[in-house]
């Protein structure tokens, strides 16, 4: 929960601060500047001993993680044709949803069978590729020109952008507290005979979906509507498996119809931000990742104090 919460709050506050701090580049060399910063947190992680160190690893990994997302996102909006910015932004949530379906199945399983530096090696190696994919495909778009803190923050007085991340970082509280604790949840409510991996990749199957489908209904349907469906579901599918049902099977299934509904979410809450501040989009989509990452970091330690007690 500590480590989630170092990160998240890098995240969340080193994000827009280093955003700022490289607006006049442009956005080919951010995303590369990026995938590097990553790096160093990845070798950090695998070479400095012990948990102090470890903690500032993680803050390194949160604040290149935090530009990569933003930058991605916003290349995303600009290069799609109109009517399609909703369907382009999903498609870059869906790949990292992706990424969910395949490491962290597998990255239990290298885990366990040989060592957890091994999975930071690889993430390192993937790392590496998409430094070149990126110098090879991303066009060198231009960045916006440099808006201070203060003139970032003016855009919270707008009342619905205001509103709209608020609902954010409520959103990804609940998020928080089950991503980050579901592994001991399932260890107490699934037979041993059923492999934790296994749920966890179907859980990421649905996140695939929940991207995909997010941004097929915003482009059709609008993003209020898919938003409001989305927490609907995600209330309904709790409170359902709150009752507990005693079945593995159903138990499986309503986490796979959150994640569904989480990830739409996550997914169309960008392009209704983009939306209500087209002109600003870099700096909405700037703060919004800080607002999921502020929530991820409030959830996991209101998690931690909940478990623990």
């Amino acid at each position: 929960g500590q480590l989630v919460t170092a990160f998240a709050l890098a995240n969340a506050i080193g994000t827009p601060i280093i955003m700022i701090a490289i607006a006049k580049m442009n956005q080919r060399k951010q995303l590369l500047l990026a995938l590097t910063i990553i790096i160093i947190g990845i070798i950090s992680t695998i070479t400095l001993p012990g948990f102090g160190l470890l903690m500032g690893a993680r803050v390194i990994l949160g604040v290149g993680t935090g530009m990569f997302i933003v930058t991605a996102y916003d290349i995303a909006a600009k290069l799609a044709p109109p009517g399609k910015r909703g369907g382009a932004m999903a498609n870059i949530s869906m790949g990292f949803s992706s990424s969910l379906v395949f490491g962290i199945p597998i990255g239990r399983i290298i885990a366990a069978s040989y060592d957890w530096k091994t999975i930071f090696w690889i993430i390192g190696i993937f790392c590496l590729l998409a430094v070149f994919a990126v110098a090879r495909t991303i066009p060198a778009m231009e960045g916006g020109g440099v808006i201070s803190l203060s003139k970032r923050l003016t855009l919270l007085k707008n009342p619905r952008l205001a509103v709209t991340l608020c609902v954010t970082f409520f959103v990804f509280i609940g998020f928080s507290i089950i991503d980050t604790y579901i592994t001991p949840y399932l260890t107490a409510v699934i037979p041993p005979k059923i492999e934790i991996s296994f749920i966890l990749f179907a859980m990421g199957i649905a996140s695939v979906v929940g991207s995909k489908t997010g941004g097929l209904f915003a482009d059709r349907i609008g993003a209020f509507r898919t938003l409001m469906g989305s927490m609907f579901i995600q209330v309904l599918a709790m409170v359902l498996l709150s009752f507990g049902s005693g079945s593995a099977v159903v138990t499986i299934i309503l986490l796979m119809i959150w994640e569904i509904a989480c990830w739409t979410f996550g997914a169309v809450q960008n392009f209704n931000l983009v939306s209500l501040a087209p002109e600003s989009s870099g700096i909405v989509l700037s703060l919004n990742s800080s607002f999921v990452q502020l929530g991820f970091a409030a959830g996991a330690g209101v998690g931690g104090i909940v478990v623990g007690g």
